[in-house]
């Protein structure tokens, strides 16, 4: 039979064959405690599990055997916490990964869907406001053009009808004349001075700012003009029936590339003369033409801030995110660990409580669980 001293709980396996009497007394080697053993009642004989290992009492009542070697094959508690943590670790996403896709994945989305429709916005924007205005001056620039040549036409008609007896051929050696048909348009722009075609189907300038094609063929400008002659002769000839013409052409400078010109030919009312009024529509759209290209790169730089911007914080809040949800499951998993070991009977383990929110709070509640099992196990000792 076994008996456990009540003061120490140390066990003594006992002989109850060798107690004379119904009862016999010893005293405890740990603690000295007397000990009182009842001799039990006879029973038949049955199956018994494998004597646990305990302190055996000598043959007679007081003496005690030497302690049974421990053995460490088995260690069933560390089995048992092993087992819990795999099953901690089989039970989904962790702590981590869920703060990692609520504070992390899913802000970055927004934030990344806000920046991209920011950018998209604003080169909207960027592109809006540079290509209207290109528009609104290059329509300013034609109808001042147009304009030019209606004034231009008016001017040429009075001087015409108040000195009938100017010949066409004299008209660009008429200093007077001169002045009022060939005039400034824009920067390098003129107007000019040109008859409808002759009953031999002849087209003719009769002022200009270049002397050399006075009076001859215009048709033979073909071969200098080149590439430009098309669209120049288009808009040239285009003037029937006293109705306005207008429209581009490409021009070769003296550096030999091409640039847009913009002609504008307006009927002298009651002759046969014409007024073109000519020049480079860029001289009227280059302002706005810089203005546009700064615009695109302000825009530019803008738009690589702010991914930039974007980037740092995504990067930012990743950091953060990722330190703070480590710091906070290792402080979990600490508890869990404790708690872990304390179901298994491990009631040493010192508990650390470094933090003052919910996660300290929950560690002083593990202590306060410890500390009571402790002493509820001490009690049952003693009571035994």
């Amino acid at each position: 039979m076994i008996v456990i001293c009540e003061e120490c709980g140390k066990k003594y396996r006992i002989d109850a064959e060798k107690i004379k009497g119904k009862s016999a007394r010893f005293k405890c080697k740990s603690c000295n405690h007397v000990i009182t053993v009842t001799k039990p009642e006879p029973r038949p004989p049955a199956p018994s599990p494998p004597p646990p290992r305990v302190d055996e009492a000598a043959a007679e009542i007081g003496e005690e055997r030497p302690p049974a070697p421990k053995k460490k094959k088995k260690e069933k508690p560390a089995k048992r916490k092993k087992e819990k943590k795999a099953a901690l670790k089989t039970k989904g996403l962790g702590l981590r990964s869920k703060m990692l896709l609520l504070f992390l994945l899913i802000p970055v989305v927004f934030i990344a869907a806000a920046g991209a429709l920011y950018i998209w916005q604003l080169d909207n924007l960027t592109s809006l406001l540079t290509t209207e205005s290109s528009s609104v001056v290059t329509r300013m620039a034609e109808n001042a053009i147009a304009e030019n040549a209606r004034s231009v036409a008016k001017q040429c008609g009075l001087y015409i009808a108040a000195y009938p007896n100017l010949k066409k051929e004299n008209y660009n050696y008429d200093e007077d004349f001169k002045r009022v048909a060939v005039q400034k348009v824009g920067l390098t722009g003129y107007t000019a001075l040109y008859e409808l075609p002759d009953s031999n189907g002849i087209w003719r300038t009769w002022a200009h700012a270049n002397p050399k094609i006075i009076g001859i063929d215009m048709s033979k400008l073909k071969k200098p003009l080149g590439k430009s002659f098309p669209g120049f002769w288009k808009v040239f000839s285009g003037v029937k029936a006293g109705k306005e013409s207008k429209g581009y052409y490409n021009w070769q400078d003296a550096d030999g590339g091409f640039r847009d010109k913009f002609m504008v030919c307006t009927p002298i009312k009651g002759t046969r003369y014409i007024i073109a009024s000519t020049t480079y529509l860029d001289e009227f759209t280059r302002p706005i033409k810089l203005m546009e290209t700064r615009a695109r790169k302000l825009s530019l730089n803008t738009r690589n801030l702010t991914l930039a911007i974007l980037a740092a914080t995504i990067i930012l809040i990743g950091v953060i995110v990722s330190l703070y949800g480590a710091g906070l499951t290792g402080r979990i998993k600490s508890l869990t660990d404790i708690a872990d070991r304390i179901s298994v009977g491990e009631l040493d383990e010192e508990i650390e409580i470094k933090s003052k929110d919910e996660i300290g709070a929950l560690g002083e509640a593990i202590s306060r669980m410890q500390e009571s099992i402790r002493l509820s196990i001490e009690r049952l000792r003693r009571r035994r």
